[in-house]
This record gives C-alpha cells, sequence and structure tokens, in this order.
C-alpha cells in the first residue's frame, strides 16, 4: 500500500506517516521502486499503535522506545508496563488540568447566558467596572 493510501485508510496525514517512518516508529515499512514507502498490515499497526501513544502526549523518543522494546520480545514486558504507567499519570493530571479548564470556561458561558438575558449587567466588560472609590461616591 502506498502512503497516499495509508493516508486516507489510517486518517493520518502523509507528512505525519513520514515523519512517524523517519523517526523509526515503523520498522516493518519496506520500500519500493524510487525508494517509494511500501506498507502492509504490520506496518499499519505500527503506525496506529504510535499514532495512538503520541496522542497521548507521549513524546517521540518515548514512543521510539517503546517501538525498539516491542521489537526485542516479551522479555521487555515490564519496561513497556513501566512506560505506559508513566504515560498514563501524565495522561491523567493532563486530563485533571483539562477538565478544569472546561469548567471555567462552563462558569464564563453561563455568565455570558445571563448578560444575554439581562444586558445590563455585562460585569464581565472590564469598561463598565467602577473602582471602589467611584462606588462609593455614588452610594
Amino acid at each position: 500500500m502506498t502512503i497516499k493510501e495509508t493516508a486516507k485508510k489510517l486518517n493520518l496525514t502523509e507528512y505525519t506517516i513520514r515523519f512517524y517512518t523517519d523517526k523509526g516508529l515503523v520498522p516493518s515499512v519496506q520500500r519500493g521502486a524510487n525508494n517509494q514507502r511500501l506498507f502492509d498490515q504490520e506496518s499499519l499497526n505500527w503506525l496506529q499503535g504510535s499514532h495512538y501513544l503520541r496522542q497521548t502526549g507521549m513524546s517521540i523518543a518515548n514512543v521510539k522506545n517503546y517501538v525498539d522494546l516491542c521489537l526485542e520480545g516479551n522479555q521487555t514486558v515490564p519496561e513497556r508496563y513501566q512506560l505506559i504507567q508513566q504515560q498514563q499519570i501524565k495522561a491523567k493530571q493532563q486530563l485533571k488540568e483539562d477538565q478544569e479548564k472546561l469548567a471555567f470556561l462552563e462558569g464564563k458561558a453561563k455568565l455570558y447566558e445571563n448578560i444575554l438575558n439581562e444586558p445590563n449587567k455585562d460585569i464581565l466588560n472590564p469598561g463598565t467596572w467602577q473602582s471602589k472609590k467611584q462606588a462609593s461616591k455614588t452610594s
């Protein structure tokens, strides 16, 4: 399968596929005429696995390490497990941070919904804020 066909099948860009193969994340990739990359099912599996690990935020270096460990065989299962556990911890932390960001945005959206319902109460616009001195003078 060509790089174009592979990109379409896996929903990846050709650039991403070239990048992964150049970084050694697809050890089974073959080369055809004119040094063209050719992908079989095993190559597709490596591409998909590497892409999933990258989507979790794993660094290229750690994905490469993971691929190398896989190539060494079953004796590296404990090391691979440790890599996955470390990434799982990072992913959970990222999820927590993302949930906090989402809660912030949900709060802001709720405030804007209230403003839309009562336009004269735009407390989010700094241009409408009064300093404490001004507020006490008008009271």
